[in-house]
């Protein structure tokens, strides 16, 4: 299951990216917010990235005006790597190097046709693991140190 949210910034493409996720029958749960009135992403960031951790979601969709702003905001949460990306590459490559477990976007940035292309290649590729496992259990465990 795919977890997807945002704030009023980024409703619109939110929009957009559910109906590709229809289409091609990738079930997903809408954590908000449901209107283009004004409100707050860290309260979607933490909904999208909570039902990560917990395990109800196995990756997560997060979009707020520029995708900056959510995206820190989700990796204030312990166990999420939310990588905020506007090319195909870095969506590409945050899966197979990072583990990313969220993408966040701008609605603002990118448009739809661009934002739907992102989250497949997000949503269908795998970690290589390798070398890359011992950097991302490194990365993982800084969140210990605090």
């Amino acid at each position: 299951m795919i977890a997807i949210g945002c704030d009023h910034g980024g409703f619109a493409l939110k929009q957009e990216i559910i109906k590709y996720l229809e289409e091609q029958q990738i079930p997903y749960q809408d954590f908000g917010t449901y209107s283009e009135e004004s409100c707050d992403y860290p309260e979607y960031a933490e909904k999208v990235a909570r039902s990560i951790t917990s395990g109800e979601a196995e990756k997560g969709i997060l979009i707020c005006g520029t995708g900056i702003g959510i995206s820190i905001a989700a990796n204030k949460i312990h166990g999420i790597r939310a990588a905020l990306c506007h090319d195909y590459f870095s969506a590409k490559y945050t899966r197979l190097h990072n583990d990313a477990n969220i993408i966040a976007m701008g609605g603002r940035v990118i448009g739809p046709g661009l934002a739907v292309e992102l989250v497949d290649v997000f949503l269908h590729t795998e970690f290589e693991g390798g070398r890359h496992a011992r950097r991302v259990e490194k990365m993982m465990a800084l969140e210990e140190k605090d």
